[in-house]
């Protein structure tokens, strides 16, 4: 590593720097933690406008009733086989169809690779989507999620051109000693592809955990998954807080909005910490050729 010299322009920058992180993390963790000690704080506290970032009169109501509402722990289950098994299906997907385009002697290569890169711009649609999905008996079951979106075309040119910067030669010597193209993708690309494809998982996980419009139109009441739920959660609270019946209905809902962010997004932010490393490797290598 070259020695960085500390000279008052690299220390003007670095303080710079440093400034806008904290103002970004700040900007990030104070409505996570002001959405926290709302959900666990009383009513009262909340009445009395004293919850800041710590919760007052600890309470753990707006959890209880989350937690008692029917279908609340099979919703989360839908979640978890949405999010990994769509996770998995479109890793599956994405690497069979970002390998081979990642070979420039294959005919018709670019042509594909330029057709997946119309996709990012151009679409059919929402209505022509659901009358395909419909036409292929896929609407009210479980593969309406799965099927339809196990490949993204973002992820995709990010797993081809990380593919691309593997080096040809591996393969001629696996080639060479009888390995087939299967066997190739199996045993050297996927191995030294562990960056990218924790990168990539990350998208698609995120992506099915936090979907419910999706859900909304492709799927029927015991198949919602978490987010579909809560949300069906938080417009009952807003209808209950401005109902009659004064402050502490409203306090309620807020206590319960806030249980509702805290529960769906909390899986999320505990699993990122793990992946950190591997996303910032992969989607830095995932864009270096083109």
């Amino acid at each position: 590593m070259k020695k960085r010299y500390h000279t008052l322009e690299n220390f003007i920058y670095d303080a710079i720097v440093y400034l806008v992180m904290i103002f970004v993390v700040i900007c990030c963790l104070v409505p996570f933690m002001y959405m926290l000690a709302a959900s666990l704080s009383s009513p009262k506290a909340l009445v009395s406008s004293t919850v800041l970032l710590w919760p007052k009169e600890l309470t753990f109501d707006a959890y209880i009733r989350i937690f008692n509402y029917p279908n609340f722990f099979r919703a989360y289950g839908n979640t978890f086989i949405y999010a990994f098994g769509g996770t998995a299906i479109a890793l599956i997907m994405t690497c069979l169809m970002a390998y081979p385009l990642s070979k420039d002697f294959l005919w018709g290569g670019k042509i594909l690779t330029k057709m997946v890169v119309f996709t990012m711009f151009f679409g059919g649609g929402m209505i022509p989507n659901y009358l395909l999905i419909n036409s292929l008996h896929m609407v009210g079951t479980r593969w309406g999620i799965l099927i339809p979106f196990c490949i993204n075309s973002f992820n995709l040119i990010i797993m081809l051109n990380f593919f691309r910067g593997i080096p040809h030669e591996l393969e001629e010597v696996a080639l060479i000693d009888g390995l087939g193209w299967f066997g190739i993708l199996r045993r050297i690309v996927l191995p030294l592809s562990t960056p990218v494809l924790a990168t990539i998982g990350l998208y698609y996980a995120v992506f099915f955990w936090n979907d419910w419009f999706y859900s909304l139109l492709y799927l029927k009441g015991d198949q919602y998954p978490v987010m579909m739920f809560l949300r069906n959660i938080v417009n009952g609270t807003m209808e209950l807080g401005g109902a009659s019946g004064g402050a502490e209905k409203t306090t309620m809902s807020l206590s319960i909005k806030g249980a509702v962010i805290v529960t769906s997004t909390l899986p999320i932010i505990l699993v990122y910490p793990f992946l950190q490393r591997f996303f910032v490797k992969g989607l830095t290598l995932g864009g270096i050729k083109g």
